[in-house]
């Protein structure tokens, strides 16, 4: 069966896939779009499960509120380069994904990859992804917030750090102060809504750090331990300030404290911060090694 090449365009539109990988498929197919359609699919997974070993240390961090169901989504899915993570087709597939989040309230990511997505499950959108855009692409961590009250969301420089702000009691008109209490966390990375938050634990050990260091320091050398003790008390303050939300001095004015700013105008219940690839070990190469390797698996293709 001959094809013409709208179809090849045709086909290209509904797979993703490039336009020669279309022309051979149809050749393939004898010109049977659908035919052509799942060899493609099939071609796809094949060369999706070669990249499965890679390490994906770029991607976005996406966001998603959904007023219907009353939940918001951060999500963070990883591709291999920075080059794809900017582009507008990665970012589609954040948005996609971010959406099945918020519709299915999934409990971890195996439970999101079981979910339907189009014609089959988000494992399958993301594997059909990984073989069009050409790079392993995974879906690393994901929070929701379920509320009635109020999510705001920021994402800053495209995806790299993303936050999600819950406020309750919210009063009319303060949605810039809400906007900017998400900024507030981007920049200054609280660790805690409060001082009432911090664990028992963490403080005995910060206290024991700063007592510690102030021993050491001949200034104090002939001060005694109860009155060390009272300093290290009086210092918690700046502890408090560099990891409470609500003591943190606030960027846009910072003769402000955060829980000034605020006042009555809501209450922050909670909030979460990605940072896009913390904790992913990049990979690196000898560069003249890296060119080999692939030289090597074209010759292999």
């Amino acid at each position: 069966m001959a094809f013409t090449a709208k179809d090849v365009m045709d086909l290209r539109a509904k797979s993703g896939a490039g336009m020669l990988e279309c022309k051979k498929a149809l050749a393939d197919a004898d010109g049977d779009m659908e035919k052509a359609a799942e060899l493609l699919r099939e071609r796809g997974i094949a060369k999706a499960v070669k990249k499965e070993g890679r390490i994906a240390a770029e991607g976005v961090v996406g966001s998603y509120v959904c007023s219907a169901c009353g939940r918001g989504v951060l999500l963070e899915i990883n591709c291999e380069s920075d080059f794809v993570s900017r582009g507008d087709k990665f970012h589609s597939i954040v948005d996609e994904v971010a959406k099945v989040v918020a519709s299915n309230n999934p409990a971890d990511v195996e439970a999101l990859n079981a979910c339907k997505l189009g014609d089959g499950t988000v494992k399958d959108f993301i594997t059909n992804q990984t073989a069009v855009i050409g790079e392993k692409i995974s879906i690393r961590r994901f929070v929701i917030f379920e509320t009635k009250g109020k999510i705001e969301t920021y994402i800053h420089m495209g995806g790299k750090v993303g936050v999600m702000v819950e406020a309750s009691d919210f009063k009319d008109g303060a949605e810039d102060t809400l906007h900017d209490i998400a900024l507030q966390i981007a920049a200054s990375n609280p660790i805690y809504v409060n001082e009432s938050e911090v664990p028992a634990e963490v403080l005995e050990k910060e206290k024991e750090i700063m007592l510690v260091q102030m021993q050491n320091d001949p200034k104090n050398a002939n001060k005694p331990k109860n009155i060390l003790e009272k300093i290290v008390a009086g210092k918690m303050g700046k502890f408090y300030q560099d990891n409470c939300l609500l003591d943190q001095l606030f960027v846009k004015d910072d003769s402000l404290k955060v829980k000034d700013v605020i006042g009555s105008k809501f209450n922050v219940v909670r909030f979460a911060r990605f940072e896009m690839g913390e904790g992913i070990e990049k990979k690196s190469e000898n560069l003249q090694d890296e060119v080999a390797k692939q030289v090597a698996a074209m010759k292999k293709d």
